[in-house]
């Protein structure tokens, strides 16, 4: 059994699960739009799971700070610019990258 949910039922079931902090407020509504999105495009409904989502999601400031937890190595030269265009341009080939105001949210890889 299903239950559709909107961002308010979205946000409030990272309270309930006490993982409040676990993503910033933009960081949780560029997740939101992207599963639902991803539901739009399948036709198959998402459990929403935020243990799972947790797992499966990380929030950084920025993707030069994700990159620093894989093998990354920027190009010699670029303006900083430039060098956070190359770290989101790689991550967004090595897994699923979500650019938002204030930061990106990866997907484990």
């Amino acid at each position: 059994m299903y239950q559709t949910v909107n961002f308010y039922d979205f946000e409030r079931a990272f309270v309930t699960a006490d993982r409040a902090d676990s993503f910033s407020y933009h960081g949780k509504r560029a997740l939101f739009d992207y599963l639902e999105e991803m539901e739009d495009d399948t036709g198959d409904g998402i459990e929403l799971d935020v243990v799972a989502i947790c797992c499966d999601f990380s929030e950084y400031s920025s993707a030069l700070e994700a990159v620093k937890d894989y093998d990354f190595t920027p190009l010699q030269y670029c303006d900083d610019e430039e060098t956070e265009e190359n770290a989101l341009e790689w991550l967004q080939d090595q897994t699923t990258a979500l650019s938002f105001d204030g930061g990106v949210i990866i997907q484990a890889f």
